[in-house]
């Protein structure tokens, strides 16, 4: 994983199990009481790919530190966790985004 900094944005190149690499915005992180952290991001859409397009979608990535101190986003696999955090997002950038329920 790496991370840039661009125009004031914070956007953050993952590589998916394929290894493609794919650029993302970081909108929002968010602590909870327990300590876990959590980061929302929308794809960036970059103009070396006609064919992308922007399906609205934000993704919810859960940050855990590895034993050597590094942190890595992980996908939330526990349905309970993702509907919980997906909720505190919700409400956070209700203001900048129209959410379908």
């Amino acid at each position: 994983m790496s991370e840039e900094m661009m125009e004031g944005a914070d956007l953050i190149t993952l590589v998916d199990e394929d290894g493609q690499e794919h650029e993302f915005e970081i909108i929002d992180s968010v602590e909870q009481p327990d300590g876990s952290e959590y980061v929302a991001l929308v794809p960036v859409m970059g103009d070396d790919d006609p064919e992308a397009e922007d399906n609205g979608e934000l993704i919810i990535l859960k940050v855990v530190q590895e034993e050597d101190g590094e942190e890595v986003l992980e996908a939330v696999e526990d349905d309970d966790e993702f509907e919980r955090i997906g909720e505190v997002f919700k409400e956070r950038l209700k203001d900048a985004f129209d959410f379908e329920d």
